[in-house]
């Protein structure tokens, strides 16, 4: 897994592909709840150039209610299943418990994506066990409480700290440190202007030597710029958004909308070099 953590020499970061088993998720909850859409969708990201896909089975956007063990993993393993035997690409269980990245793992996934950074009981000790690469991401509170007025004194360092903090954590418990990735949180407890304070000093959280996943696809902060542009609205400002992070060497952005995003970035890497 090794050149996983970034192909920054080609100056393209890896492109993640969000595929959410829900009902309710924020953007495209209910659109692939169904196996046979989701597996398809999987599939169509990959064509469109994904390098990962991103399997979730519960949502994690403010104010979603939890759903059991039992019921997440009856969302995701089939599809993780199917898409298993139907590519070699990379694919991520985006969950927190620990019971469910295992199954998960043993059902084809090959990355852990944990929006609370290995917290739950048992998580980094099951992180060490399978052995894959982990994604930890910062949210302060939890999705039905992080957007109720979150408050910090300088967001960037606080999730600087907190990162470098559970990645010293995993590490102590036996993760090993090419396995971890990090990833700040864009909505995750946060207002329009942690967001963009955030994207803007990036670069410090690249700085911490892990390599970054950044997801800010359709996110909430866009609408605030934009007055209330709609979920499927957003296309340019998630563009502008992963280009951003691409330009100060995030590893991974993690999209929707696939397809324009692997030409933005190519694009963009085309205008770096100064030819194709």
């Amino acid at each position: 897994m090794a050149k996983f953590r970034s192909r920054r020499q080609t100056g393209l970061p890896f492109v993640m592909g969000v595929l959410n088993v829900t009902p309710d998720s924020f953007s495209d909850g209910g659109d692939f709840i169904d196996q046979e859409a989701a597996v398809a969708r999987g599939l169509e990201m990959l064509a469109n150039g994904a390098d990962v896909i991103d399997v979730g089975g519960e949502s994690t956007r403010p104010g979603a209610s939890p759903v059991t063990d039992k019921e997440e993993m009856r969302r995701v393993l089939p599809v993780i299943k199917a898409l298993r035997e139907r590519t070699a690409a990379r694919i991520s269980i985006d969950t927190f418990k620990p019971v469910v990245a295992r199954a998960a793992v043993d059902a084809g996934a090959d990355i852990w994506n944990d929006v609370m950074a290995l917290r739950a009981d048992g998580a980094v000790e099951t992180a060490a066990e399978l052995g894959v690469p982990v994604i930890m991401m910062h949210m302060s509170g939890t999705p039905q409480t992080m957007q109720a007025n979150p408050q910090y004194d300088d967001v960037v360092s606080e999730v600087c700290d907190f990162l470098t903090e559970r990645a010293d954590i995993a590490m102590a418990k036996g993760v090993s440190a090419d396995s971890i990735w990090l990833d700040p949180g864009i909505g995750f407890g946060k207002s329009l202007d942690h967001n963009l304070a955030l994207m803007h000093d990036l670069d410090q959280v690249i700085g911490l030597g892990y390599p970054v996943l950044f997801g800010a696809s359709r996110k909430r902060f866009i609408a605030a710029i934009d007055d209330g542009a709609a979920e499927m609205e957003r296309l340019g400002g998630s563009l502008a958004a992963a280009l951003r992070a691409a330009a100060v060497g995030a590893a991974m952005v993690r999209v929707h909308d696939v397809r324009m995003t692997v030409q933005a970035l190519k694009v963009q890497a085309a205008i770096r070099k100064g030819r194709a």
